[in-house]
């Protein structure tokens, strides 16, 4: 008597058919059937279908992403239909031959340049490429593969696991009178070692839209600053929890379009997001609006960019280029200028702009909320000329500067430096007093170089 085959579920058979069109020879509907029909052991008549529905999504085979071409077959209405007719007449399709699962040294992968071509973006040059294999990433962090297994965290073992060494982050509570705690999620050493190399030699590499000035090369507060200076009205906004909002869903689909293989994009993403334990989300102490807090618990509790590792400024930015470019569209068709620096969007224009600022800000909102995100009503603010405008808090009136109260500040400080001497300024027990006011009279002076002769006078008069 035959031994009966274990019946295959649904996803079953779509994994074993997009690996065996995977081991195809060639991308043609005759070598596509011919490894489809082996699966099988016979030739349904669903088959050729199904050859078409997938080259109408890839023109050539999709070698970096079995996943993604699995879900593509297992959503296909031929493969759908066929399970049906199977289920109904009582012989559910049987794999006779499962392809194996090719491993992280395929060949195949390493010789690809890009992701499918309905996916593909054009990738940055750079003088070491990206990674293709889940070895090279091991390589390029310095651990073994079974290391980057663990660091990347796929399964959310960390999540599950009870309070040990072997968790990969430390938590710590920020209590904020009247609003929601914030936490802070520390790498431990070796994963934050992990993450600055990825930063470095794989995300800082990645191209970002045009608006996003923070923690960005070449960019800065002042850079976003300079281009809103002499503006009728200038409008600034804020996110709420930014970084925790940033799924890993969002992550690694702005990796794949990026050309980055599958693989590699989902070791990536393990790498650059956490989920919170349980047990740390019951610690969240008092504070904020209940719906808030019960928001904060979902985000924390899902895999997100945690607010503490150095990879999630430029991740953040990367994944929220979406976002960037559908408000730099609405921007300028009201004839505003918009930059992002980090969770603080700022926007500016005409006297139109402000006679219709309440309707303009509801647009805003409508599409930050349709990207997941949400801004914080409290802190949106509309600044005509007549007031102090400031973009991150530097004045943009009629050129950029500080803040008259931190001008003032400052300079009561370089006074009484020169009169009393250093040691009775220096509130804050700064190691290197002197370093730390260079700085600021650096910023002062990035600010409005003519303003800060007078600042520079003073602190000449200083003796150290």
């Amino acid at each position: 008597m035959l031994a009966r085959r274990p019946t295959a579920s649904a996803g079953q058979v779509a994994t074993a058919l997009a690996l065996a069109l995977l081991a195809a020879a060639d991308w043609t509907p005759e070598g596509m059937l011919a490894v489809l029909q082996s699966v099988f052991g016979r030739r349904h008549r669903f088959l050729p279908v199904l050859v078409r529905e997938v080259r109408a999504v890839y023109r050539t085979a999709p070698q970096d992403a079995p996943r993604e071409l699995a879900a593509v077959i297992r959503q296909s209405a031929a493969l759908t239909d066929a399970l049906d007719r199977a289920r109904a007449a009582g012989r559910p399709l049987a794999i006779v031959h499962h392809p194996v699962s090719p491993g992280s040294e395929d060949h195949r992968e390493s010789a690809l340049p890009h992701a499918p071509a309905a996916l593909s973006a054009p990738a940055p040059s750079t003088a070491a490429p990206p990674p293709r294999t889940l070895t090279e990433l091991a390589a390029l962090l310095d651990v073994t593969p079974g290391e980057l297994d663990w660091l990347a965290d796929t399964g959310g073992w960390n999540r599950r696991a009870p309070a040990g060494p072997l968790h990969h982050y430390r938590y710590e509570w920020r209590s904020r009178p009247g609003r929601v705690p914030r936490l802070l999620e520390v790498p431990t050493e070796r994963m934050r070692a992990a993450q600055r190399i990825l930063l470095h030699e794989v995300f800082a590499l990645l191209p970002l839209h045009g608006a996003a000035h923070g923690f960005v090369p070449g960019r800065s507060a002042l850079t976003a600053a300079r281009l809103h200076t002499g503006r009728d009205v200038v409008i600034a906004l804020d996110l709420v929890t930014f970084f925790t909002r940033v799924t890993a869903g969002r992550v690694y689909g702005a990796l794949r379009q990026e050309g980055t293989p599958e693989r590699i994009a989902l070791a990536l993403t393990g790498l650059a997001t956490n989920r919170v334990p349980a047990r740390v989300i019951g610690a969240m102490p008092p504070g904020g609006d209940p719906d808030e807090r019960f928001a904060l618990r979902q985000a924390l509790a899902a895999a997100h960019l945690p607010q503490g590792a150095p990879t999630s400024p430029a991740l953040a930015n990367l994944a929220i280029r979406r976002v960037d470019s559908r408000l730099a569209g609405y921007a300028e068709a009201a004839d505003a200028v918009y930059t992002r620096y980090a969770d603080d969007l700022t926007f500016s224009g005409p006297v139109a702009l402000g006679r219709r600022a309440d309707a303009f800000i509801r647009g805003v909102t409508r599409i930050v909320e349709d990207e997941g995100h949400l801004v914080n009503r409290q802190k949106t603010r509309v600044r005509p000329a007549a007031t102090s405008q400031r973009v991150t808090g530097i004045v943009v009136n009629e050129h950029t500067a500080l803040p008259r109260v931190e001008f003032d500040r400052l300079k009561a400080i370089l006074h009484n430096c020169a009169e009393r001497g250093p040691e009775s300024q220096n509130h804050d027990g700064h190691s290197d007093f002197r370093a730390h006011l260079l700085g600021r009279l650096s910023w002062a002076r990035d600010l409005n170089p003519s303003k800060t002769e007078r600042l520079e006078r003073e602190f000449a008069r200083i003796r150290w």
